[in-house]
């Protein structure tokens, strides 16, 4: 029976600690119905023996406490809210010993904003992470060594799994089912769940909003330019020489500065003014394709596919109510 420990920290998000639960005990019971064994020892893990969370509106109940589990098999990261700092600071017993466990031969698995808590461990290093978008400019000024992979809703590399943002967890939680039992048991879980077992990315989601948390005012400029002036072709020869900035040097301080090129950050801007057309009006895709700057049909439909991981099309019937 795989031993599951699910951290239970001051300041997690309730659902993020009780889902996991749920899912895999709902696969118990499958088990069960069929007269197998419970592939699945679930256990929450905290600090203390009840953890308040949401302003003590809810209390849950730890089985264990961090130093009473010695050896477990698999163990849940939740999300969080508030202040990154202020919830690993309060929690940092759990540091040493989610390393200590994967050490031992334990997998790690964050979910969503939980990605802050196993990045600061050390194991995400060099490795590939995925965690809220919203959160993902914070995340790579604190864990610059770690592989961000902002659009992706799993990451799986050497025993450690992380998840997209909010509710995309369930899509991690599908997959770690199919994992330890087999695609039939995910497939009835994710039917009797409602998931939508084909989801990969959380890049429809994503709102752009640029970069704005570094103290280059001469980029930051560039920003406020591009973001007030998407409806034209911007070039990076034409920024360097209104910031008066050499081209190389403009180019390296950008990248720098807000983890784009120019070129992506362009595209990125276009793209979100793009989304929003969609969203509030009945605008066909050329005319929207043409008030963001594109005159390529297909130049514009590669580039919002990549970046949305949906056709200009698709997007706009997904989210524009009116024509419904």
């Amino acid at each position: 029976m795989k031993q599951i420990s699910i951290l239970v920290p001051e300041s997690a998000v309730l659902a993020a600690i009780d889902d996991p639960r749920h899912i895999f005990s709902a696969v118990n019971k499958f088990a069960e119905a069929t007269e197998n064994p419970a592939l699945f020892d679930i256990k929450f893990v905290g600090l203390k023996k009840e953890v308040r969370l949401h302003n003590s509106a809810f209390s849950v109940h730890a089985d264990f406490l961090l130093d009473e589990v010695k050896q477990t098999d698999l163990i849940f990261i939740p999300a969080f809210y508030g202040n990154t700092n202020e919830f690993l600071e309060i929690n940092k017993p759990f540091i040493p010993w989610i390393s200590k466990q994967y050490e031992n031969g334990a997998e790690v698995v964050s979910l969503c904003v939980g990605a802050f808590m196993l990045a600061k461990t050390g194991l995400l290093n060099g490795k590939k992470c995925s965690t809220h978008w919203q959160a993902a400019e914070e995340f790579r000024e604190m864990f610059p060594e770690v592989d961000l992979q902002t659009d992706q809703i799993i990451t799986e590399q050497d025993g450690i799994y992380t998840s997209g943002g909010a509710t995309s967890y369930f899509n991690l939680l599908i997959y770690l089912v199919e994992k330890f039992t087999d695609r039939e048991t995910a497939i009835k879980t994710a039917k009797i769940f409602a998931i939508d077992i084909k989801r990969d990315n959380q890049s429809q989601f994503i709102m752009f909003k640029g970069q704005n948390g570094h103290t280059d005012e001469d980029i930051k400029k560039a920003q406020k330019f591009i973001e007030n002036h998407f409806y034209e072709r911007i070039t990076t020869d034409e920024l360097s020489n209104k910031f008066a900035i050499s081209r190389r040097n403009f180019e390296r301080r950008f990248k720098r500065a807000t983890n784009n090129t120019v070129n992506e950050y362009v595209q990125r801007v276009k793209i979100e003014a793009a989304k929003k057309t969609f969203e509030t009006t009945r605008k066909n895709i050329t005319e929207v394709m043409l008030d963001v700057g594109y005159n390529d049909t297909k130049a514009f439909r590669g580039i919002f596919k990549k970046i949305t991981g949906m056709t200009p099309l698709d997007y706009r019937n997904k989210y524009n109510k009116e024509i419904h």
